[in-house]
């Protein structure tokens, strides 16, 4: 009796699957989504020593090489965190700027990514499983491409605006945690709790300002530009220029060649810096 209750169970369990996939409902096999695509930014350091005039201006012969204009575009930039670094600890930056010409302030939440053994697609995979994937049109999936060091940097970028400022000022600390609080991606607010994000910024502080200029010109048919960032020495009795050259494109084999030659190019000017530009860092370190 107890076998034959257990058949008819059976074969009613197959007849009502039968029946539902006839219907045409049957439950499809869920697909987890696909990684992000990322574009590639190759960022190369030169010797300030060699670039800089004693205006600590591109010299006429930098700007020359690249078919560069003397004029340049002013960029305010500030990061915002706690005083133990809460938000750059767990991998994140967040970041206010403000560039010349533009009405608005700039905001922007990156995650980085460290790329290990040149593994864009472990990095990729890794943003994927903690929510990172191709399906969020809302934020843009880069590869900056150092000189020895590549790092996978995840960015929903916001823009935001507070009366009472004018040309290149930042707004006060406290106008800008609002303008970060208010436009804060859930993805970052939630990241490690509940609005884990927006009490880090409520209790940030500015890390800067430092005021960066930026030329454009071109190299090898790219846009190439070279930006003029004076951060804070780390004695913090002065000032060190960091001069970095950087261009972009969505292809990893493009990037990958042109890196190398722009290096050769550089070295052979006697323009090259042989280290990986660390600006973040160094902003978070000494401010």
């Amino acid at each position: 009796m107890f076998k034959r209750v257990i058949g008819t169970a059976a074969v009613i369990i197959a007849l009502g699957t039968a029946l539902v996939t006839e219907a045409g409902i049957a439950p499809s096999p869920a697909h987890a989504a696909s990684n992000m695509v990322p574009d590639y930014e190759v960022k190369l350091l030169m010797n300030p020593s060699t670039t800089l005039g004693s205006d600590f201006k591109l010299t006429s012969a930098v700007l020359s090489a690249f078919s560069m204009p003397t004029t340049v575009t002013k960029m305010n930039v500030a990061y915002l965190d706690t005083n133990a670094k809460d938000i750059y600890n767990n991998g994140w930056s967040t970041r206010i700027r403000k560039t010349e010409g533009e009405d608005d302030f700039e905001l922007s939440y990156k995650k980085r990514y460290t790329v290990t053994n040149n593994d864009i697609n472990a990095a990729l995979t890794q943003a994927n499983n903690e929510g990172f994937n191709s399906s969020d049109t809302n934020y843009e999936a880069q590869v900056e491409w150092g000189y020895q060091k590549k790092t996978l940097s995840i960015t929903r970028t916001k823009s935001g605006s507070k009366s009472g400022y004018s040309g290149m000022d930042l707004p006060s600390i406290s106008d800008a945690r609002s303008l970060m609080v208010n436009n804060a991606p859930d993805k970052f607010n939630d990241w490690l709790s509940s609005d884990w994000g927006t009490n880090k910024l409520q209790a940030s502080r500015y890390f800067g300002p430092v005021l960066a200029k930026r030329s454009v010109g071109t190299w090898s048919g790219m846009e190439l530009y070279i930006e003029v960032w004076p951060i804070k020495n780390a004695a913090g009795t002065g000032t060190e220029y960091v001069v970095e050259a950087s261009f972009k494109t969505n292809s990893a084999t493009t990037a990958s060649a042109k890196h190398d030659e722009l290096v050769t190019y550089l070295q052979s000017k006697g323009w090259f810096l042989a280290q990986d530009s660390l600006k973040t860092q160094l902003i978070m370190d000494r401010y």
